[in-house]
């Protein structure tokens, strides 16, 4: 009789963290030299109009094309990049402060006060966060300033569930006890045994709050209420190139394509992140 070979099933193995790594910072490296750039020089001045020459397809002198007021697309590009990276960064860190601040004291207590922040943070989280942005941003005024603290609170409940749940299995370690029990005092325990070790976990949130931040931020100047003209933003200007998409497409591609490079970099970095944290920091 023919023997039957047995095959060992086939066992899946993830990607290697640096795999998601390289790709994550080939794509930010892009966007962020962009960004450096424009802090010091841009081709033509992003707000320059020039009548004669609307619309021009990419050339030598113009290589990302003109728009239909005759404004360099690759000058207004590298300016809204500025925008792009400021608005994320600055939101990102508002949200982490509010969600340190209030997630692990959450956590560490317990009782009143954790229902109390948690019931917040749950009456937050409860409405789309894009339309609770918006509305703010139409109640206090469109502007770069109220478009950050709008997602700042916004993304601050995320940051305080993972710093309740977090400190919520750091404060039954052993040492943690022994602090107690020695006399430390509450706050220096949250800030010099529990936070450091939160860390691991909020790295790939703020990644992630990053790239949703940046989502957030051009979804809202697509719609007016973000970044206000003239200053250039992704969103507004995907927003105008709508109506000479045919006759004009350079006007979508570029501002897209760098909208694509940063948010796709921040997810390869994220899940990189989450790679390596799953492996125990071992690559």
């Amino acid at each position: 009789m023919q023997q039957i070979k047995r095959t060992k099933p086939k066992t899946y193995r993830s990607p290697d963290a640096s795999i998601f790594y390289s790709v994550g910072i080939v794509l930010l490296a892009f966007v962020v030299l962009t960004f450096i750039v424009s802090l010091f020089a841009t081709p033509y001045s992003p707000d320059a109009t020039d009548a004669a020459s609307k619309l021009l397809a990419p050339c030598p002198a113009h290589p990302f094309g003109t728009d239909n007021f005759g404004r360099d697309v690759l000058s207004r590009v590298m300016s809204a990049s500025k925008y792009t990276i400021f608005i994320s960064v600055a939101g990102v860190a508002i949200s982490l402060i509010l969600g340190t601040v209030s997630g692990i004291p959450a956590g560490y207590f317990g009782g009143l006060a954790d229902r109390g922040i948690m019931l917040l943070g749950n009456s937050i989280m409860c409405f789309p966060g894009i339309l609770l942005a918006l509305v703010a941003v139409a109640v206090f005024g469109a502007s770069v300033t109220n478009v950050i603290w709008a997602l700042g609170l916004v993304f601050a409940p995320t940051f305080a569930r993972v710093c309740r749940v977090g400190t919520m299995e750091i404060k039954e370690l052993d040492y943690i006890t022994h602090a107690r029990v020695m006399g430390v005092k509450p706050l220096r325990i949250m800030t010099l045994h529990i936070f450091p070790n939160l860390v691991p976990q909020l790295l790939p949130a703020t990644v992630i709050g990053l790239a949703n931040m940046t989502l957030f931020e051009s979804g809202m100047s697509y719609l007016g209420l973000g970044v206000q003209p003239p200053d250039a933003s992704f969103g507004k200007m995907l927003s105008d190139a709508q109506a000479y998409i045919r006759v004009a497409p350079w006007l979508i591609v570029f501002p897209a394509m760098m909208l694509v490079f940063y948010i796709l970099g921040l997810y390869f970095i994220s899940e990189g992140l989450r790679v390596t944290l799953s492996k125990g920091g071992k690559r």
